[in-house]
């Protein structure tokens, strides 16, 4: 086991997590106080404004627990179950309370309750549901306003718009994209949790007590896997004000899920739904893509991870093939009539805005963290779901850190992926055959 693991479960095993689940909260709260206060956007704003409430009420309620166990270290208010139920409550007062109030202010008239890309999805919507296709070509979007010419891209892949068609039948405020977001993350990591479970059953070893303790272990790392992706603020806020990052996040989950439980061919169906919703789930996709193959899967798995995108793309392609081209490639690479408004200050925004050619010298860094990935995969294929994980986590994280145009909500990958490596680990418990158990293969990521 390498350091960094070490030190990670010294940290998270601590008085049972409770102390972890107690910082996490409290310094939550803050940063909604802070968000509430200081942000620019109103959305952001009404976020921080109820959220503070819920991450203190859970900070206060992590206190509780901290004591309990203190003095009864076996108190069940203390223990994996009472701490689930906490995160349970701060997820529905941090990000769907929030969420739930903002669509219906917006159905109510107020405008901005909303950010930009909540109005692009249902837009997306109503186009696929009358024209076949969810892009406007160049001409159209020429032809809007200047102001408008940014809401006139759809720069996701077209599966997304089907979160948008609710709004196109119907205005109200359940029909709010982020409500349909909310209802396919909740969804998918539900089936991610069960997946994982029904993994760690102990059936690979005779020993009772052994098996309880593994299951305890499990189901505490998918707890701490599970805030990662629900109350951690980053999260919870993107859920409330946009929200389309996180089904794509829940369903790569739920595809490692997959995997670590030796299910290659539904991990590619998970991942492909994925794909076939934004670009970002793509490089996941070509790293399970080596896990499958060390597997013998690599057919089963690229049926569904690649076929599904495809299949996505085919209608989008025959109705008018330059629309998805300027929404698809054109925007996102800067050849749009507008350029993107991700500006976050990481090292390839500084680069690229600082530096003489620094667009060309921060794409080569891109590039160059790219071909360093792809020979580390070559070389040393990963053979588990965490090992997986962890390469997805960091690739990111330097992609996310290298492009010249890029958001700080896009963090919310790399920091679910690299915490939901340890419950990966543990989805069969030692002594199982399965090439994905700590017995059956190394993690080398």
């Amino acid at each position: 086991m390498s350091r960094p693991r070490r030190i990670w479960q010294a940290i998270d095993g601590a008085a049972g997590g409770l102390p972890l689940d107690l910082g996490l909260y409290a310094a939550s709260a803050a940063f909604a106080g802070i968000t509430a206060v200081t942000s620019t956007l109103p959305p952001h704003r009404a976020w921080g404004a109820v959220a503070g409430i819920g991450y203190l009420v859970a900070a206060l309620l992590a206190a509780g627990q901290l004591l309990a166990r203190r003095r009864r270290p076996d108190s069940p208010l203390a223990g994996t179950t009472a701490r689930s139920a906490v995160t349970a409550l701060t997820w529905t007062t941090t990000a769907l309370l929030p969420l739930g109030w903002q669509a219906a202010q917006r159905s109510a008239g107020r405008t901005d309750r909303a950010q930009e890309e909540v109005v692009v999805v249902e837009h997306s919507g109503a186009r696929l549901l009358h024209d076949g296709t969810p892009y406007l070509g160049h001409d159209a979007i020429a032809a809007l306003p200047p102001g408008e010419q940014l809401l006139g891209y759809t720069p996701y892949q077209p599966g997304m718009a089907l979160f948008g068609l609710p709004r196109a039948a119907l205005d109200t405020w359940w029909t709010d994209a982020r409500v349909w977001f909310a209802l396919g993350t909740a969804l998918a990591l539900a089936l991610a949790v069960r997946t994982l479970r029904s993994g760690g059953t102990g059936r690979g070893s005779a020993d009772r007590d052994r098996v309880a303790g593994h299951r305890g272990r499990l189901d505490a790392a998918l707890l701490r896997a599970v805030q990662a992706a629900t109350v951690l603020p980053i999260c919870a806020l993107t859920l409330a004000t946009g929200g389309d990052d996180l089904p794509v996040l829940a369903l790569c989950l739920l595809a490692l899920a997959c995997a670590a439980t030796g299910r290659a061919g539904l991990a590619g169906l998970a991942v492909g739904l994925a794909g076939a919703l934004k670009l970002f789930a793509w490089p996941i996709a070509l790293v399970l893509l080596f896990w499958a193959v060390t597997r013998r899967a690599g057919g089963r798995f690229a049926v569904g991870a690649f076929g599904l995108p495809a299949a996505a793309l085919l209608p989008a392609l025959l109705v008018d093939r330059d629309a998805l081209v300027e929404n698809v490639l054109r925007f996102p690479l800067g050849q749009g009539l507008v350029t993107s408004p991700a500006a976050s200050p990481f090292p390839g925004h500084l680069i690229a805005t600082g530096l003489p050619a620094g667009r060309t010298i921060a794409t080569g860094l891109l590039v160059a963290a790219g071909l360093a990935i792809a020979v580390h995969l070559l070389r040393r294929p990963p053979r588990t779901a965490a090992a997986n994980a962890l390469i997805c986590g960091y690739g990111l994280l330097a992609a996310i850190a290298l492009m010249p145009a890029t958001r700080f909500g896009y963090l919310l990958y790399p920091l679910a992926l690299l915490l939901w490596a340890p419950a990966l680990r543990l989805a069969v418990p030692d002594g199982s055959s399965s090439a994905d158990s700590p017995a059956g293969a190394t993690d080398r990521a």
